[in-house]
């Protein structure tokens, strides 16, 4: 089912809309397959011509629009023609209709008016100025209604054609876009055994049904884990996770961030101290590494120590040791350690800024945390999550977003990952107040923009032509390869063109995988 309502924030068809209103003058509606306007808010639409935007307010002239597209598509039915240029008898003017074709079916049309294809415009404009006249239109509406109208020569018709096609073109790929995400999270439920939370994390995806997998794997191992991702993807989620599915899950989870201390105040917090130590040490203090004898101890940003403290570190992990700052003997305990980081440590071992063998005895289990970007699948579930979650903890009817800010969330790269999905969550709510709609037009600048970022952006109002819709093709076929995964037979009947002949675009346009993989 399309959803028609989206075209308008399309940020593809904005622009191919504006080479047709900059170049000829044209304006572009949407039709579903019998012909009824989609898409189309009287408030919200703008119009290049002033007539056109009179004339679609008028029942009469949406009939007749429903009934040229109704012929056009039945004619196209038994024809080889792609599309159809005709004149609008009850307005004068010629108009383009390009059907959009999902799977061979037709589901709607792109209509372009407001041209000619006769060079011969005088016994035309003055039929039009009756004809609109007797709509009702003012004598200055329709001046300005005859000064947009051009007479489009051949060449110039067939550039007019090759953008509605692409608009066309566009409208399809959204639609499989959409498509094929609905089915992957489908596919994804159906799968019998896949989990949709463990403990509190929650995803579906591949990634996490890996990561998932894997954890069900060493609960009872007390083998060091270290944890690797990016900020906010829950590394420390995985390690409460990893403890408490453990034999010692009765016993102490004590957490430490290494990168919150200098190495003196580090020192003291890790193995303790005893009184009169240093200045300020009044009285004996237990080390978290003692706190947590039995249990599991998660050093979180273990990027961050010292070299200094990484043989300190060491020792504990190798021989289950260490000494209080100011102590004489050393202490022993049982401790299982996981380590996190959101940094490359093989390659801080490689520069000499991390120990290689402290380094192998923290990566015994590895485990890398998916970011957010890589698994997309999950953003409905986790929404859903923070949406309940708000909504036991505040009260009141629980959220639900609308499909176009869900899209939105989808296209955002989320530098911040889970963390930030859920900031972003909760600024929406408190943002739309009493409504239960949460709508994409509140979502933070960097959320809205990124859509449009992460489209094409070849499209340009000023210059050849031609140089012009190359710039557009090139950009199109990049973001379909990209898209794609490089599948030139897929795209190829996406972009409603043979395989070679995209085979010949990629190499004029330089589009290599090698080279825009980089």
């Amino acid at each position: 089912m399309i959803n028609w309502d989206e075209f308008e924030h399309i940020h593809v068809i904005r622009k191919l809309k504006q080479i047709l209103s900059a170049w000829w003058n044209i304006d572009v509606v949407f039709t579903d397959e019998r012909g009824h306007l989609k898409g189309f808010d009287q408030e919200k639409t703008t119009f290049n011509n002033p007539a056109v935007a009179q004339l679609l307010l008028k029942e009469t002239a949406r009939n007749s629009i429903s009934e040229m597209v109704a012929k056009t598509i039945e004619d196209l039915r038994t024809s080889h023609n792609r599309y159809s240029l005709r004149k609008w008898d009850m307005v004068g003017f010629d108009v383009g209709i390009f059907p959009i074709l999902i799977e061979n079916d037709f589901v709607g049309t792109v209509v372009a008016t407001g041209f000619f294809r006769e060079p011969n415009l005088g016994p035309r404009l003055e039929e039009i100025r009756e004809r609109l006249a007797a709509f009702g239109m003012s004598p200055d509406t329709i001046d300005k209604c005859l000064g947009k109208l051009k007479f489009l020569e051949e060449q110039d018709r067939l550039h007019f054609c090759e953008v509605c096609e692409l608009v066309a073109q566009e409208i399809v790929t959204l639609h499989l876009e959409i498509t094929s995400r609905e089915n992957r999270i489908k596919e994804l439920n159906k799968e019998l055994g896949n989990r949709f939370k463990y403990d509190n994390m929650i995803g579906k995806s591949k990634p996490m049904q890996s990561l998932y997998s894997l954890m069900d794997k060493i609960k009872t191992a007390d083998s060091t884990v270290m944890v690797q991702g990016e900020n906010g993807t829950g590394k420390e989620l995985i390690a409460r996770s990893i403890h408490y599915n453990s034999n010692r899950k009765d016993k102490p989870f004590v957490i430490q961030n290494c990168s919150a201390f200098n190495d003196n105040l580090l020192e003291s917090e890790l193995f303790g101290h005893v009184k009169g130590s240093f200045t300020g040490a009044l009285r004996d203090k237990k080390g978290l590494f003692e706190m947590a004898d039995k249990g599991t101890f998660f050093l979180d940003e273990i990027g961050d120590t010292s070299p200094q403290m990484q043989v300190k570190l060491l020792r504990v992990l190798q021989e289950g040791t260490f000494m209080p700052v100011g102590a004489t003997e050393g202490k022993k305990v049982d401790v299982r350690i996981i380590a996190a980081t959101n940094r490359n440590l093989k390659e801080m071992v490689e520069q000499g800024t991390f120990r290689e063998d402290l380094y192998y005895r923290l990566n015994v289990i590895n485990i890398r945390v998916p970011p957010l970007r890589e698994r997309k699948e999950d953003i409905p579930y986790l929404v859903d999550f923070f949406l309940a979650k708000i909504s036991e903890t505040s009260g009141g009817a629980k959220r639900v977003l609308t499909k176009r800010a869900l899209e939105k969330l989808y296209d955002y790269a989320w530098p911040g990952n889970v963390r930030e999905l859920q900031n972003e969550i909760e600024r929406l709510v408190v943002l739309s107040g009493d409504e239960t709609k949460l709508m994409a037009e509140l979502l933070s600048p960097k959320v809205l923009e990124s859509g449009d970022k992460n489209k094409v952006q070849g499209a340009r109002l000023q210059g050849k032509l031609k140089d012009a819709l190359e710039d557009l093709e090139r950009e199109m076929i990049r973001e379909g390869l990209r898209r794609t995964g490089w599948n030139k037979s897929k795209l190829a009947k996406e972009l409603g063109i043979s395989r070679a002949g995209l085979i010949m675009k990629v190499e004029k346009y330089g589009l290599d995988k090698r080279k825009i993989a980089r």
